[in-house]
């Protein structure tokens, strides 16, 4: 299996050599050059694996550089009921009549961000025992990837985490869980601006190659394929939970803010998993709503991206959506550079043509939009009907996953979070605080390691340049 970028270098890469990457080389996202098939066949030989197993199973259609061994190892470390709090890792929770929820925030920071990172941190630590190289991590977070990747590499030899977050935009627990840590090769930034300008020095760190050779930059974010790979083991998880046989089709809705989450589920669907639909569900932040709903892709400017109450969707430029796109253009690198090159820099967005319009109800994509009434409505809802208390970003999927049903079709509603890191909104919706583990009580009156900085990738680039030694 190898590895070609999004916007044509299609120099073939294998999995570890990628691993270690963020973008490719000419700013595009690496895919594989064929999505691996999975026929009836293998869908009955995975039914009633375990999840460690069945994602070892998925993983090794992607990585064919790793000994089997070796990988089989790492991956029943990273996924244990210790870690995640039940053995099934993944558990439905039914609410109506076919429509459940698929529990993903039971990991150490209790965000789905845990399913992939904790298995990021044993493949980074493994990866880099095996070359002796140093990695120092880049990242952006809107609210969860960051604490879940300092929680994944904290004490990981050879790694350092340089973690990018929009000042002020995230809950106090999310703000907690990420600057109380004390690991001296924990980095946070807090930056200036909205998550936008964070990820966009991101990207602009990586697009500076000397730099990024220099001193060795890698990323977790959802650009980091790896990462994105993780993440489509629990599509097959939630199908065999939520089905008898194997032709059995079920609908996904998934809250979704930078696309890689989503994302999952199409390179899930394209290697042959039966769903039907994908469903992304946004909040006031609307950008992928508008574009399934008219084919316009329409980035926003800070001052245009919303502060909401589900704040890790507060997003404007969805990074992981390039992959999509190269798909939908038939894999047309050169018109998904074009789209998102120059159709972006000049015109701040572009507009697929109506061909291209037409096939995006082959690929099962549907959207929706929710706003905070809608949040605080669907939490009181599902606590007075169901006694199950959800957080806002779960509230906008569940919401959009019920204007969507259809009949006789499973609908499975992506957990993004535990409600405990939104305890404002929980408030409002049901006068009342929300659980959280005893581990993490008191965590927002701990001593806080953090640096302000304005949203200049230049500074960013000094600072980790002192903090590298190279």
């Amino acid at each position: 299996m190898k590895y070609v970028s999004t916007r044509g270098d299609a120099t073939p890469r294998p999995f570890c050599e990628i691993l270690l990457e963020g973008l490719a080389p000419d700013g595009g996202l690496y895919l594989p050059q064929a999505y691996p098939k999975v026929d009836g066949a293998t869908l009955a030989r995975w039914r009633g694996l375990s999840y460690a197993d069945l994602a070892f199973e998925i993983l090794s259609l992607y990585i064919d550089d790793i000994p089997s061994d070796d990988l089989h190892a790492l991956v029943r470390r990273t996924y244990t009921a210790e870690t995640f709090g039940t053995p099934q890792i993944t558990p439905l929770k039914a609410l109506d009549e076919g429509l459940c929820l698929q529990a993903l925030s039971n990991g150490p920071t209790l965000a789905f961000k845990d399913m992939a990172m904790q298995l990021l941190g044993q493949l980074f630590e493994y990866q880099l025992g095996r070359t002796g190289r140093q990695l120092n991590i880049l990242g952006a977070t809107s609210g969860d990837t960051g604490s879940a990747a300092e929680y994944a590499m904290r004490g990981k030899k050879g790694v350092r985490v340089f973690m990018l977050s929009p000042h002020g935009r995230m809950s106090p627990f999310q703000q907690a869980q990420m600057f109380s840590l004390q690991d001296p090769n924990i980095h946070n930034l807090a930056i200036e601006g909205v998550f936008d300008d964070c990820q966009d020095i991101v990207k602009a760190v990586s697009n500076d190659l000397a730099f990024k050779q220099r001193h060795h930059i890698g990323t977790v974010n959802s650009i980091n394929w790896a990462r994105l790979l993780a993440q489509v083991v629990y599509y097959f998880a939630g199908w065999f939970q939520a089905t008898q046989r194997n032709d059995q089709v079920v609908d996904f809705c998934v809250p979704s803010g930078n696309f890689g989450n989503i994302c999952a589920g199409h390179v899930a669907r394209m290697m042959g998993l039966p769903i039907g639909r994908l469903v992304a569900a946004t909040n006031e932040n609307d950008v992928l709503d508008e574009f399934f709903r008219t084919g316009r892709y329409r980035v926003r400017s800070g001052s245009e991206t919303f502060e909401t109450s589900s704040p890790s969707m507060d997003i404007s430029k969805a990074s992981n959506f390039e992959r999509f796109v190269f798909d939908l253009v038939g894999r047309d690198a050169a018109r998904t550079a074009m789209l998102f090159g120059a159709g972006i820099a000049r015109d701040g967005g572009f507009q697929v043509n109506d061909a291209e319009f037409a096939r995006i109800a082959g690929f099962g994509f549907v959207s929706g939009k929710s706003v905070h009434a809608d949040r605080i409505a669907t939490i009181r809802d599902t606590w007075q009907r169901f006694g199950t208390m959800i957080d806002t970003h779960t509230a906008d999927g569940l919401k959009v996953a019920r204007e969507q049903r259809r009949a006789g079709v499973p609908m499975l509603v992506l957990e993004t979070a535990l409600p405990a890191k939104f305890a404002e909104s929980i408030r409002e919706a049901l006068d009342m605080d929300p659980p959280r583990p005893a581990a993490l009580q008191g965590i927002e009156s701990l001593p806080k390691r953090f640096q302000v900085m304005p949203a200049d990738a230049g500074r960013v680039k000094r600072y980790i340049a002192e903090h590298t030694g190279l």
